[in-house]
């Protein structure tokens, strides 16, 4: 690999290009007599080029498949694609770091709802929809008997496909967190679904906190700004009194 790759970096968030330097790859063969034949494990260091950060992700996957020998000598490992397992292990999800100034049990929720929806996606799908009901009760102020009570009274202050949305992560996540009536009744749900709602949970962290945060920030700033230059207009003319005859 010469011209690098766009990567954005889970723990800054910032854009980036990956390049040879920043990437450190080994992989270990078993070949010992086992019950699932030959394995190979590959891990993957990826270390984020920009110097405030320089944190590092490591991931791994584990494949079975056999040796192929070449007529003329050598041989090439042929993997299967099939039962190939992977891990994301530091960090121990594609979660997105949030920042500080959402409430640490949301940070925590997503963040597990993103650590388990490989392993369980039900799990996942009821750790979104409690994420999604403790960002309404902090950022709306809203409190109600039942979540879905909570997004009644919401209705009415987001846009209505993003209502849709958000009744939908209620709607799916009651799959994980209660049981139908009829116990043999068993509705699945898989990892992409569980990601689906992973990903409306960013959505709404950027638009409810993020967006917020740095629109305080701009206020702030221009206020300051009209305040220093009020001083400055007021020094000025201080000075101009002081010298008129």
């Amino acid at each position: 690999m010469t011209e690098g790759f766009s990567w954005q970096c889970p723990f800054c968030g910032r854009p980036v290009t990956l390049l040879d330097q920043n990437l450190s790859t080994s992989s270990h063969h078993l070949s010992i007599k086992n019950q699932h034949g030959d394995q190979r494990l590959d891990t993957l260091f990826m270390v984020c080029p920009n110097e405030e950060c320089r944190e590092f992700v490591l991931k791994a996957s584990l494949e079975g498949g056999a040796w192929r020998t070449h007529p003329g000598g050598g041989r090439e490992w042929d993997g299967s694609t099939v039962d190939k397992q992977r891990w994301d292990l530091v960090p121990q999800s594609n979660a997105q770091v949030w920042p500080d100034y959402v409430p640490r049990q949301i940070r925590e929720d997503y963040q597990e709802a993103c650590a388990i929806r490989a392993l369980s996606p039900k799990a996942s799908a009821a750790l979104s929809r409690r994420c999604l009901q403790g960002m309404i009760r902090d950022f709306f102020g809203i409190r109600k008997d039942t979540l879905k009570q909570e997004i009644d009274t919401l209705r009415e202050k987001v846009g209505p496909g993003v209502w849709d949305a958000i009744d939908g992560v209620r709607r799916v996540g009651n799959v994980g967190a209660h049981m139908e009536k009829h116990v043999n009744l068993i509705i699945p749900l898989d990892s992409d679904e569980a990601n689906v709602m992973i990903g409306l949970l960013e959505e709404l962290a950027q638009l409810w906190y993020v967006d917020r945060h740095n629109r305080e920030l701009r206020i702030t700033a221009m206020t300051k700004l009209a305040e220093e230059k009020d001083e400055a207009r007021q020094g000025q003319n201080d000075a101009n009194a002081e010298g008129s005859p």
